[in-house]
């Protein structure tokens, strides 16, 4: 049986061109995804899923395996993850691959520490869930959220709450983008993440950044060499 970590990587992106390949804080930052995997020390093998050469190069060059290339129509910018991942969860149970437990790591998770893959692996364990992802509290209650109408004025979401204390409001959180361990089954029947038959393992805010532009990459290496010290 096969413990193994799958890294959706395509080579396209518009907003940071080359985004998986890029370095960060020196080196490429698929890099840190797959040696954070075998850190944990949970995997037998980390497989990347990519359409693309180069990236399958430099992942042959982290440790990770390549054996199949993606094929184009799920590698565009609106492929969702879990029919990559089932892709790949099918791909290798009908070579052979074994499977015992599979978790989709993002290759643009820097800040994942191994201690957060064996701390979600153990909720995983328990048998209870499809999926066990990362989540994080949002950073301002989501009861105060705006937006501005056509004339650029201000319309409350949630107008019933303006009096609220912040204290009364109850806690949201959402995805934290880093990693999400699912059943052979749940990946095979491409099972939705966001239901009651999915859990959070939460890492702090300070940890969580979201890189979909040049700014956002800066802070995530501002974070990453403060916490590296």
């Amino acid at each position: 049986m096969s413990r193994v970590a799958i890294i959706p990587a395509r080579g396209g992106s518009k907003r940071i061109p080359r985004k998986n390949l890029k370095l960060f804080c020196g080196k490429p930052i698929i890099s840190y995804s797959i040696e954070v995997a075998y850190q944990s020390q949970l995997f037998d093998k980390v497989v990347v899923s990519t359409d693309d050469d180069e990236i399958a190069v430099v992942a042959k060059q982290y440790g990770a395996e390549v054996p199949f290339k993606r094929p184009a129509s799920l590698a565009d910018d609106y492929s969702p993850t879990i029919p990559v991942i089932s892709h790949a969860v099918n791909w290798l149970e009908k070579n052979g691959w074994d499977l015992d437990m599979t978790c989709c790591i993002y290759p643009t998770a820097p800040l994942l520490y191994r201690s957060d893959l064996i701390g979600s692996h153990e909720i995983f364990q328990t048998g209870k869930w499809d999926y066990v992802f990362a989540g994080t509290e949002y950073a301002f209650p989501i009861q105060r959220s705006f937006k501005l109408d056509n004339g650029g004025g201000v319309e409350m979401l949630y107008p019933e709450q303006f009096v609220a204390r912040s204290q009364d409001l109850e806690i949201m959180y959402h995805d934290a983008g880093k990693f999400y361990w699912g059943t052979i089954e749940a990946w095979i029947d491409q099972r939705p993440f966001f239901t009651q038959n999915s859990t959070m393992f939460k890492i702090p805010k300070y940890r969580v950044v979201d890189i979909d532009n040049l700014d956002d990459w800066k802070r995530a290496e501002m974070v990453f060499q403060y916490l590296r010290g």
